[in-house]
């Protein structure tokens, strides 16, 4: 039997408290006209049912509802529950907010709520505006994934400069503070494959817009970067954290309910003998990042012996350099866009020095254009050697 139906009280729910799926559920019964004990379950059901069967949550949200109304949250007359004012001030702590004035359901699930479900509850209502249009929702859900100030609603080109200075900084490990300022250094396409970095599938954008809609999408879960979708899976987070914070107390997905075990022996043949080493759990090695001086000095060695020229002025093609860094160095990980826009930085912070082709050899051109590093207003193909 589930702890749901074993009378063993939800965790939170003492007398004058409520649980997280409580809160929700009062959040729900402070809207304009309060709720059926329907309307409870089946409003707030896209926030539990990828958890708990539409059985389950709906015992859930009886249960809850019964300790809403036991410890004075909540009262019921004619089928409609509402909150109290101790109730409606519980759920307006819930939300950030010092008064909570009653509003429609829609209005409070798809602002309020998805505030609070992206951690943005304390931000004024004007800052909040932006999550009714799905660039902004997209937008600061990317803002709050990667420590950027949500204090502005920063557009495409200037999030995804933002974006690129992240994504140099964690190539050096985060042991650097960048120093191309607001990215205005790196072209569009260098920045926007730079950012792309972050993604959990890293790859070129054709847009700053795509690249942000991935992003936002990998972030809260969805399935796609709708305003629909997004917002189903902000409010699934928020189920998810609630049910979590009272475990002990929810129902197991029917999928997950324990079962009898089941033994089975395998044949003698199969069975390791008893001196054989337990086979090795494969862990993929997490990648080192340089710190700026330890990258300035690799690539340095690394080009020191691909210099061509003569003394005094020899140079390495930059992807000659890349092709022994990515030998020499596998445990960095760093990919090909990754480590010229670090040459690139190291270049800025007078840690090496990059040259460019002014004279340029048709022999050489496929080296020249595998070597480019577009930065400001020039184009890097080399790493200058210092004899």
């Amino acid at each position: 039997m589930s702890a749901l139906g074993s009378g063993a009280p939800l965790a939170g729910s003492r007398r004058g408290s409520a649980s997280a799926t409580g809160h929700l559920i009062l959040v729900r019964l402070a809207a304009s006209g309060g709720a059926s004990r329907a309307e409870v379950a089946s409003d707030l059901a896209p926030a539990f049912t990828h958890k708990l069967s539409p059985a389950d949550w709906r015992r859930l949200a009886e249960r809850e509802i019964g300790l809403l109304v036991a410890v004075g949250f909540a009262q019921e007359a004619r089928s409609r529950l509402t909150p109290t004012a101790a109730g409606t001030e519980a759920a307006a702590r819930f939300l950030g907010q010092k008064t909570l004035e009653p509003r429609p359901w829609p209005e409070l699930r798809d602002m309020a709520l998805i505030a609070k479900g992206l951690g943005l509850e304390k931000e004024s209502q004007p800052r909040l505006k932006p999550l009714a249009r799905v660039e902004g929702l997209r937008t600061l859900v990317v803002q709050k994934a990667f420590g950027l100030s949500v204090k502005k609603n920063a557009p495409p080109t200037k999030l995804r400069a933002q974006l690129a200075v992240v994504a140099l900084e964690r190539a050096f490990g985060n042991r650097i503070k960048a120093g191309i300022g607001k990215g205005s250094a790196l072209s569009a396409k260098a920045g926007r494959l730079l950012a792309g970095q972050l993604s959990q599938n890293p790859r070129a954008f054709p847009t700053d817009a795509k690249l942000i809609a991935e992003l936002a999408c990998e972030h809260v879960g969805a399935k796609d970067a709708s305003l629909e979708g997004l917002r189903v899976a902000i409010l699934r987070g928020l189920g998810a954290r609630a049910l979590e914070a009272g475990t002990s107390d929810t129902p197991a997905p029917e999928a997950e309910r324990p079962t009898m075990p089941v033994v089975v022996t395998a044949p003698a043949s199969l069975k390791p003998a008893a001196n054989d080493p337990a086979p090795a759990a494969s862990v993929p090695p997490r990648p080192h990042r340089p710190d700026l001086s330890e990258f300035a000095r690799a690539v340095k060695a690394a080009a020191a012996r691909r210099a061509e020229g003569w003394a005094g002025s020899r140079k390495a093609f930059i992807s000659h350099v890349w092709d022994a860094i990515r030998t020499a160095e596998p445990a960095w990980q760093v990919s090909e866009i990754e480590f010229k826009c670090m040459l690139a930085e190291a270049h800025r912070a007078g840690a090496l020095v990059l040259a460019n082709a002014d004279l340029k050899d048709k022999r050489s051109m496929a080296d020249l254009e595998s070597s480019a590093v577009p930065y400001k207003n020039t184009v890097w193909h080399f790493v200058r050697v210092e004899d």
